[in-house]
C-alpha cells in the first residue's frame, strides 16, 4: 500500500479532539512538508533546468492531473498569464473531466487513460513540449497515460508525486517525490500531499519564469498592466529600480506605452525607447542580460 493510503497513528483519535487540538495537529503534521521538499530539492532543480531548456526553444508546458492534483495544476497555469505575460497557449493546465471538474467532484475520470492522449494530440504535443504530471499516488492512470504519450512524441516528462519509487517517476525524465507521510484523514491527499504539490508547482513555474527573464532583481517586470493597481505597482517598481520620483516614473511608463521592461532599460541606460525595445528583443526578453550587454558594448 502507498504511503498516502496508510493510517496516521497521530490522528487516530482526531474525531474526539477539540477544534484547537485538530488545528494544532494539522499544523504539526504540515511541518513534515519542508523536510520532504529538501529531500527532493535536487530533482526539483533538475526539473526547472529541463523546463527552461524546452521553453527557450519555443516549447510549451502541459501540467496535468486529476482531482486535487489537477486543480492545483490548472490554478497555477491560470495565474501565470497576468503575472508574467505569457501567452495562455504556452502553459496549459489539463484536468481529468475538463472545466467542470474544477468545480465538481469528477474523480472517477482519473481512470480515463484515453482522454489525456486525445487532449495532447489536439494540442499537437511535440518534442519541444514538456508534460508535467501531478499524481499524489504516482499511479493515476490519467497522468501515467499522459506521460507515456508525451514520451512517445519525444517530449520531456516530469512527475510530481508523494510516494517513493512510483511508476510516474520511473516513466519520467525527472521524478519529484515529496514524501509527506500519511494524511491526518486517511487517503485525503488534498491535505499534506496537496500542499506539497502546490508548493512544488509554484517553485517550478516561478523559477522557470525567473530563469527565462520574466523577473528583474526580485520584481515582476513582465506583468500585464490591466488595471490601476498593476499600473501603480509598475510605477513603484520603476521608482525602486531606477531611483525615480513618482511623477518621473509615471511619465516614463506612459512614454514607453506601459512597457515596464522598456521603461527600466531606458531609465538605467538613457537609451532611446526604440533602441531599448531592440536590445531587449535581442536578448529574448531577458532585461538584465539586455542591460549588461548594452553597457559592455558601449564601454
Amino acid at each position: 500500500m502507498s504511503v498516502t493510503e496508510l493510517v496516521n497513528p497521530n490522528s487516530v483519535d482526531i474525531d474526539e479532539m477539540s477544534s484547537l487540538e485538530i488545528a494544532s495537529l494539522m499544523i504539526e503534521e504540515d511541518q513534515v512538508i519542508y523536510g520532504a521538499l529538501q529531500q527532493a530539492l535536487g530533482d526539483i532543480a533538475f526539473a526547472i533546468d529541463l523546463m527552461v531548456k524546452q521553453w527557450e526553444v519555443g516549447g510549451r508546458i502541459f501540467v496535468a492531473g486529476a482531482g486535487t492534483s489537477g486543480r492545483i495544476g490548472v490554478l497555477d497555469a491560470a495565474e501565470l498569464g497576468p503575472t508574467f505575460s505569457i501567452d495562455e497557449s504556452r502553459w496549459i493546465g489539463l484536468i481529468a473531466g475538463g472545466y467542470e471538474a474544477m468545480w465538481k467532484p469528477l474523480e472517477t475520470l482519473e481512470d480515463d487513460e484515453k482522454i489525456i492522449c486525445e487532449l495532447l494530440e489536439q494540442h499537437d504535443f511535440n518534442e519541444k513540449d514538456t508534460f508535467l504530471g501531478l499524481t499524489a499516488s504516482g499511479l493515476t492512470p490519467f497522468v501515467i497515460s499522459g506521460i507515456r504519450y508525451a514520451k512517445g512524441q519525444g517530449g520531456t516528462t516530469i512527475a510530481i508525486s508523494c510516494n517513493p519509487d512510483t511508476l510516474a517517476s520511473e516513466l519520467s525524465d525527472c521524478g519529484i517525490e515529496v514524501i509527506v507521510g500519511p494524511e491526518v484523514i486517511k487517503g485525503s491527499t488534498r491535505l499534506k500531499a496537496g500542499t506539497a504539490q502546490k508548493m512544488v508547482v509554484n517553485i517550478l513555474s516561478t523559477a522557470t519564469m525567473v530563469r527565462v527573464g520574466k523577473v528583474y532583481q526580485n520584481q515582476m517586470v513582465d506583468m500585464q498592466l490591466l488595471n490601476k493597481k498593476l499600473i501603480k505597482r509598475a510605477e513603484h517598481t520603476l521608482m525602486e529600480i531606477a531611483d525615480l520620483s513618482e511623477l518621473e516614473a509615471s511619465s516614463l511608463l506612459k512614454a514607453c506605452d506601459l512597457d515596464l521592461k522598456v521603461a527600466i532599460f531606458t531609465a538605467i541606460t538613457n537609451a532611446e525607447t526604440a533602441h531599448a525595445r531592440h536590445c531587449i528583443k535581442e536578448e529574448n526578453g531577458h532585461l538584465k542580460q539586455a542591460i549588461q550587454h548594452y553597457f559592455s558594448s558601449n564601454q
